[in-house]
């Protein structure tokens, strides 16, 4: 699937062979992501014409030097950030997932990116694997201020996910809220078999638990700082947030002085430093705020999100609302690309699984 001019198509393309250090493997199931929507929108600059970052893959080649567990046959994941090689960011500077055949360059390889999985890996569940290693960095960082309330901001699958996995991973004495955009989107959450404690579509302090609060933000760019925003207005005496979602360049607030939130953001990338960078301050009505963010996900939150998905598949399938092939896929993300509906083929759509093999 490629994008040239404004357009996406399915075309034939040749296969290269892996050179020293490189793989190429043919990808199982692949996901949809916010950050590809923003890049069929035009919203970001992304170089790579064939998107597409999260899912599994089984090495059908192996250039030379490469390591023997990554024998063809072998059923991979791939993380789609590298820590130190801003040269490769899976789907956005380097082709993606969302072809037979993929070419992973030497520096993913013996970067540590490139994932052997167990053979018994349930494939149908892969597009959920890199958004729930990344509710698990988030989770895990969160965890360390003890929050009392969760707030999720965004009902997409990252906020769905984390949601479910919350209890799983802070405490079962955690009230979770979940923060839609829609009243649509409320009425999905609210039909689904695992729900937050609190649906809405705005927040008030009388939701909230004595004690420190926790945010997620799981929002596209250019609704991060209205999110923060909503957030900070509560009041908390000690607020932790983790801006999840992008932003755009030098983004700040009046509500956090003096912060430049874009680079608090960017100040973790793929796991490291580790523990986390946190900005801590004092918002404008003098509360305490602990603030981060990050791009990409370590090595072993994947893993972690792998063994999550192998012992609760039951707790998260039903969010992939939607899947296809190829094919079917240009037709979904054409549309989801002109138009802010998620409503596709009568259903609201959280998660889109591509399937390489037959049409589903």
């Amino acid at each position: 699937m490629v994008r040239a001019g404004g357009s996406l198509s399915v075309v034939s393309r040749p296969t290269n062979e892996p050179g020293p250090g490189e793989l190429v493997v043919a990808t199982e199931y692949a996901g949809l992501c916010g950050t590809d929507i923003q890049m069929l929108r035009g919203l970001r600059d992304d170089p790579a014409p064939v998107i597409g970052h999260e899912g599994i893959a089984t090495v059908v080649a192996a250039g030379p030097g490469v390591r023997p567990e990554f024998a063809p046959g072998t059923l991979v994941a791939v993380n789609p950030t590298h820590p130190t090689d801003p040269g490769f960011l899976l789907g956005h500077n380097v082709d993606g997932l969302l072809q037979e055949r993929t070419l992973l360059p030497a520096t993913a390889v013996t970067g540590g990116m490139v994932l052997p999985l167990p053979a018994d890996t349930d494939r149908t569940l892969a597009p959920l694997l890199e958004p729930l290693a990344v509710v698990r960095y988030a989770l895990r960082q969160l965890h360390a201020f003890a929050p009392r309330t969760l707030i999720v901001y965004g009902d997409g699958v990252i906020g769905h996910l984390a949601v479910r996995a919350a209890r799983r991973w802070l405490g079962s004495a955690t009230r979770v809220i979940l923060v839609h955009h829609t009243e649509s989107g409320r009425a999905f959450s609210e039909a689904a078999p695992y729900r937050a404690d609190v649906l809405c579509t705005r927040l008030d302090w009388a939701r909230l638990e004595p004690g420190v609060v926790g945010a997620l933000l799981a929002t596209p760019r250019d609704a991060t700082v209205f999110a923060l925003e909503s957030v900070l207005a509560l009041g908390a005496e000690e607020l932790a947030v983790d801006l999840v979602g992008g932003l755009p360049p030098n983004a700040t607030t009046p509500l956090l002085p003096g912060i430049d939130l874009t680079a608090a953001r960017a100040a973790n990338c793929g796991g490291l430093p580790d523990p986390a960078r946190i900005v801590t301050t004092d918002s404008a009505d003098g509360n305490r705020v602990h603030l981060f963010g990050h791009r990409g996900v370590a090595d072993r939150h994947l893993l972690d999100a792998a063994a999550e998905l192998a012992a609760e598949p039951g707790r998260y399938r039903d969010l992939i609302t939607h899947e296809t092939d190829l094919e079917g896929a240009v037709r979904v993300m054409r549309a989801l690309a002109g138009s802010r509906d998620r409503v596709i083929d009568g259903r609201r759509l959280i998660k889109l699984s591509v399937h390489m093999g037959a049409k589903q």
